[in-house]
């Protein structure tokens, strides 16, 4: 096998077309084209599906993909231990966060990475109900719960609240509910609880038992806008809602604890992108903890 087919593989994976691939490696359509087609006779393999729009991993594509960033890791570091420590980091990392997490705290402090490591691509995606890190739906996954199963490298990033909050425009018609059982008189902003990504999330019943919301959105920013529209008393992030300064709390004494964890697959762990785009996202959190208390 020869590594800069592999090299070239790595390429065309990451950027998700040959044409893509070519111009970042100073190669000509047709000279990419034949060598992948070369490795793949190799491995007696089909690696990718080409289509008029780009190109797909097939299911061996997944697992070699795996093993060749294995084998990338293995030349980084040989080279960087022979001197070449100036080695950039580059590639693609997707990293699935939760949109409270990765829309309103992450995005907008991605410039930061980026002028850091400007060879270094990163995708930003929502976490679905169900998703693999193992079959590379993302490479750093931002959870509200700890894996129990499989080969996955987690750790607790920060504790945030969540609590009742409602515009001010709101509570000057309606006026502000004392306790509990005055929300049963007030218009409720909540989630629609057979879209939740985890049942973690389910945390209404810690507010009330019969908190029932007339109005059900099923993301964490589209909650905060409602409630910022008037639409009534919502749970929302403390750390989203404290930047608006039309939201007020409601009843802060009752409030809700979850945590967010990073997660990524063992087999990623040796791999320079990846470390170091777990490295930024932890230290960004460490820098800023004071808004998720």
């Amino acid at each position: 096998m020869n590594w800069d087919d592999v090299r070239i593989f790595l390429a065309v994976a990451r950027s998700g077309q040959i044409l893509g691939a070519a111009k970042r490696l100073g190669l000509n359509h047709a000279t990419v084209a034949r060598r992948l087609t070369s490795l793949e006779q190799d491995l007696r393999a089909q690696l990718l599906t080409r289509r008029p729009s780009g190109t797909e991993l097939t299911r061996a594509g997944e697992e070699f993909l795996l093993a060749a960033e294995r084998m990338e890791a293995e030349m980084v570091g040989a080279r960087a231990a022979v001197g070449e420590a100036s080695v950039s980091i580059s590639g693609t990392v997707r990293v699935g966060a939760p949109d409270g997490f990765g829309v309103a705290f992450l995005a907008p402090r991605l410039g930061e990475l980026a002028r850091q490591h400007p060879d270094l691509t990163i995708e930003l995606v929502p976490v679905p109900r169900s998703f693999s890190l193992s079959r590379r739906e993302a490479d750093i996954a931002v959870t509200v719960e700890r894996p129990e199963q499989g080969r996955l490298v987690a750790s607790r990033l920060v504790d945030y609240r969540l609590g009742l909050f409602a515009s001010k425009a709101y509570i000057a018609e309606n006026g502000m509910p004392a306790a509990v059982e005055d929300l049963a008189r007030h218009s409720l902003v909540g989630y629609v609880e057979d879209l939740l990504a985890s049942p973690s999330l389910a945390y209404a019943g810690e507010i009330s038992r019969d908190f029932r919301p007339r109005f059900a959105v099923s993301s964490a920013l589209g909650q905060t806008e409602a409630v910022r529209s008037g639409a009534g008393i919502g749970i929302l992030h403390a750390f989203i809602a404290r930047t608006y300064v039309d939201l007020v709390p409601v009843m802060p004494e009752r409030q809700i604890r979850r945590a967010y964890f990073t997660v990524y697959h063992e087999s990623m762990r040796r791999l320079r992108r990846i470390e170091t785009v777990v490295k930024f996202i932890q230290g960004l959190v460490e820098r800023e903890r004071g808004i998720f208390a």
